[in-house]
Formats: C-alpha cells, structure tokens, sequence
C-alpha cells in the first residue's frame, strides 16, 4: 500500500533504560510513525470517518509512551506499534523510537530503534468490510453528471448497473423522466456514517427537498446494507419500497440478482423503465 500518514517529532518524557540512573531519571524520547491507510475512501468524500484521526494517534502514542516504564526501547517500541494498529484503518505501521541522550561511553548524538508492523503482525482483526447497494436517480439539468458525481462519491464502487431511464413515480404531474442506476459499494463505514456520505453528496449536487417525490437533480439512496436490519428515524434499511419499485430492481437484479425478491418481475407492473446503457465515467 503507497497511501501513508506520517506523524514525524512526537516528544515525549518516561522512565526508560537497562542502567540505575535510567531507572530513575525520565529521558526525553522522539517518536516518527509512518501509518499504511487505504487514503482513496477519504480523497473522495473529504469525511474525517474515512481516514485516521492523526491527532487522536498522537495522544495516545505520548500516552503508552509516558506511562511507560519498560527496560528496553524495543519493549516499548513494539507497544506503540500494537496500539497504532487498534486504529480501524491502520494496515501497518512503521515506527522509530529515539533516546535523545543516549548513555554512552563514546560520542553520540541518539540512538534509535526502528520495525514495521501489520495488523497480522500485531493480531488485530481486520476490517470490517459491508457491501451495500445504493440506487441513485436524477431527473433535472445534467443528469448524467450528476449520477457521474453520486458514483465517485461513494467511495469504493465495486459494480455498476447500466443506466436506466424511467417514467417518474408519484409527486408532481408535470416532472420530466429519470435517470436510475443502483451500485455496490465495498465500505467499512457504518449504515449512518454511510447515509452521512450519502446526504453530503445529494447537497454537493445542490439537491432540495421542497417536494415529496418532486423533480431532484440527485437522488442517493441505501437500498441494502448487508444483511442489516434497521429501522430508525433517520434510516431504515432494506429500504422500505425498493421490492415495490421497477426501477429499482432493475438495475438491482442487473449486478446482485441475489438481492431482489422472488418472482418480482412477474409481480411488478411493466414498461415504464428502459436500459440506456453503461454510464461513463471519464
């Protein structure tokens, strides 16, 4: 992985060392933490939830460092490296640990200890990975743009229905056609940190809410999060409608055909929702 967070200086006083006097004396010491993130979630979404507080990083390192009273810098170094790694997305680390006054006979300005590490390494679970399905619609100015806009949003798509245009359903009479596409998403968000995003990216492309149903240059929504159940205020998922709604199970049956209800085409009336073709990115 090529994505790095580095934390270079960290200062920090503990009891650290094999000799008397080290034992009663705490030394100053300099931390450098170089954290492996995947950093393409964030790039994205511009969303502190996608990456890794540096700052919380740093308090905690100072804080193993400090109540340290460990003989040896590779004790403590390895510590620090276990207590990176706890971070949810941290996939290694590198530390350096530096005794800024050395005990020796012979002239030195530091000595230091150096590892790297990985969540293997250290025995931390690995990340929690949820493919969710998301359908977008849009039916004012650009609308392929503006679908364009939802998927690089998302964060890591991992497959795309075709585009599909459709006949709109409920709200005012006089609103012009959709366009509709459902996606995967790979994401280790929660469902609220990922109907966050989601809410973030309808504003992006400047969505209002004045009509229910009514013409909306960006729909996003959370059709299904795994296998989660929930039903809240603010979220409910499986969506409440999706299994009702042709131009949902569409595109949904096109990239997880798994996911749709049984015998839905058969139950769903039809016509109203024709396959334009694959949307295109660049």
């Amino acid at each position: 992985m090529s994505d790095r967070i580095d934390i270079s200086g960290l200062r920090a006083v503990t009891i650290v060392g094999a000799l008397p006097h080290e034992r009663e004396i705490p030394q100053p010491l300099k931390i450098d933490l170089s954290l492996e993130v995947d950093l393409r979630d964030a790039g994205s979404s511009d969303e502190l939830d996608d990456t890794v507080h540096y700052g919380l990083v740093a308090d905690r390192v100072v804080a193993v460092v400090e109540e340290s009273k460990d003989i040896l810098l590779e004790r403590l170094v390895a510590r620090i490296a276990d207590e990176v790694l706890s971070f949810d997305r941290v996939e290694a680390i590198e530390v350096e640990l530096t005794k800024l006054r050395p005990p020796l006979a012979v002239d030195a300005s530091t000595t230091s200890v150096r590892i790297r590490r990985t969540r293997a390494d250290a025995d931390v679970p690995a990340r929690t990975v949820t493919a969710a399905y998301v359908a977008l619609g849009s039916n004012l100015g650009d609308r392929e743009s503006f679908l364009r806009l939802g998927v690089l949003g998302l964060g890591h798509v991992t497959a795309m229905s075709s585009v599909y245009e459709t006949d709109p359903v409920g709200g005012p009479d006089d609103q012009g056609p959709y366009l509709n596409m459902v996606v995967e998403v790979e994401t280790s968000l929660d469902p609220f940190a990922l109907l966050r995003r989601c809410r973030r990216i309808e504003s992006e492309a400047m969505r209002q809410r004045s009509v229910r149903w009514g013409p909306r240059t960006l729909d996003v929504d959370i059709i299904q999060f795994g296998d989660v159940r929930i039903d809240s205020d603010d979220l409910v998922v499986p969506h409440p409608r999706f299994a009702e709604r042709r131009f949902v199970l569409e595109p949904l049956a096109e990239i997880a055909p798994d996911r749709c209800p049984d015998g839905w085409d058969a139950e769903l009336e039809p016509g109203g929702v024709h396959r334009r073709g694959p949307l295109v990115l660049d």
